[in-house]
């Protein structure tokens, strides 16, 4: 109590907090839709904003040139009128034209000045004229023989506030047309981008109607387009996978509730026949015995169940030093003699390689296989242990006997687990087999980096494993 308390004190997290803390945030979404619709709003935007501002520039450029010639060219009639005038008339009939032709020249303003720049002439002062911020101004010389300094200096001032306003105007609409299309532009392809991400709802749809007891669904379109149909591919080849595996698991259980239920059976069976009466010591003993034997039979059946399950959660062995697998191959037949020569068979061992390995465990698959050869094996034939290279990197361990048999089609379910494939090619020696040993020669030979194999014509059966020569 005290301990708890101390870690109060000193502030250590509680398992509420702790709990708050491991809690997964709730991650933000956004919609695709949406996101590329305003992309290629933006997009539209800037784009169509960049030409329209350059077409508007250059339109703009044009004018301001063109405006430059019309008052050069103004500006050149009224030198050739007002020389024709002082040709005729002097002095006294160009300013007498040039008060005649002041009405005429509602958006400008002409002053006329002496060779020593004396004002002689101007028109009215247009209050327009003076504000404006587009005037733009030409000056130009006349020549009158009768005028001081034989010339007239002229400037010519012209409002383009009207040129001005219509850019402006257009300036207007063109900005207005930018924001326009952009809306369209993303309000067209947020509809068109939601009609073709459709087939994603369907999927969608179609994975919540999978269930553990539907794992035969697969997503399927009328018409998939190309960027999906590498994901459903990918999809429906991991739901066969887990179709597989959750037929091997549910196929596994029965096969374990089988496997136990017999020896528990029997076991509670001789208990309650014991105990509906009194014995005498050698028969509760006698009991126990056979109890103990299941007892130990269910024992061997778990741990073969751990070890395959620690293997199929990546487990590697562990390789010590090189040693010669023939060597550990007549370690393992010394332990099966009595079994040969019970059954009648001779063994040998060819070949041989030096290899570094988990020595517990390759004793262990050799001793299934042998196990296997000595039931099945054709009395008084040979089994042999086959010990050879395969390739550069890997050693081959095979057992080889004489006799019945393996059907073709029972081949490549050989290693599974709790698997027997014809149980009239048993032998009769009265021992229940569970069906693991191969499943577990299949685990080692995985931790080894290695595989199984397994071929059976013309009456001679080979069944063995490879070994990786260096660690992964």
């Amino acid at each position: 109590m005290s301990t708890a308390a101390d870690s109060r004190a000193l502030g250590a997290p509680s398992a509420d907090a702790g709990a708050g803390a491991a809690a997964p945030a709730r991650a933000c979404t956004h919609s695709i839709g949406a996101r590329l619709s305003k992309k290629l709003a933006l997009f539209t935007m800037l784009v169509l904003g960049a030409m329209s501002f350059g077409a508007w520039l250059s339109v703009k450029m044009l004018i301001v040139e063109r405006n430059a010639q019309d008052l050069e060219l103004h500006c050149d009639v009224m030198t050739t009128v007002l020389e024709l005038e002082a040709r005729e008339g002097g002095l006294a009939a160009v300013l007498a034209r040039l008060r005649g032709d002041a009405a005429m020249r509602g958006d400008s303003r002409l002053e006329v000045f002496a060779a020593d720049g004396t004002l002689l002439y101007a028109d009215p002062l247009r209050e327009h004229l003076a504000t404006s911020r587009h005037v733009q101004r030409h000056e130009f010389t006349v020549a009158v023989a009768d005028a001081p300094g034989g010339e007239l200096r002229a400037r010519y001032s012209v409002d383009y506030a009207r040129d001005a306003a219509l850019g402006t105007r257009w300036a207007w609409i063109l900005t207005l047309v930018t924001l326009a299309s952009g809306a369209i532009v993303a309000t067209g392809s947020l509809w068109h981008v939601r009609r073709e991400l459709r087939p994603l709802n369907d999927l969608a749809a179609q994975t919540r109607a999978i269930s553990p007891r539907r794992l035969d669904q697969r997503l399927t379109l009328a018409d998939p387009a190309e960027e999906l149909r590498p994901w459903i591919d990918q999809f429906n080849a991991l739901m066969a996978r887990l179709e597989q595996a959750y037929a091997q698991l549910e196929a596994f259980n029965a096969d374990v509730a089988h496997e136990l239920r017999t020896p528990l059976a029997n076991m509670i069976g001789e208990t309650e026949v014991v105990l509906a009466r009194e014995r005498p010591v050698a028969h509760l003993r006698e009991t126990l015995l056979s109890n103990l034997e299941e007892l130990q039979r269910l024992a061997a059946l778990v741990n073969d169940m751990l070890f395959l399950s620690q293997a199929d959660r990546g487990a590697v062995a562990r390789r010590g030093a090189p040693v010669r697998l023939a060597t550990l191959a007549r370690e393992v037949l010394e332990f099966h003699e009595a079994a040969f020569e019970d059954a009648g068979l001779a063994v040998e061992v060819e070949g041989d390689a030096t290899v570094a390995v988990d020595e517990p465990l390759v004793k262990r698959a050799l001793s299934n296989l042998l196990g296997n050869a000595v039931r099945f094996a054709e009395r008084g034939s040979t089994v042999t242990v086959r010990i050879a290279p395969e390739a550069a990197d890997h050693v081959q361990v095979q057992v080889r006997n004489t006799g019945a048999g393996i059907d073709a089609a029972a081949l490549p379910r050989l290693f599974d687990r709790f698997y027997r494939g014809d149980v009239s090619r048993c032998c009769d020696d009265g021992q229940p087999h569970h069906g693991l040993g191969l499943a577990i020669v299949a685990a080692i030979a995985r931790m080894h980096g290695g595989s199984t194999l397994a071929e059976s014509y013309g009456g001679v059966t080979r069944v063995g494993f490879t070994l990786a020569v260096a660690a992964a």
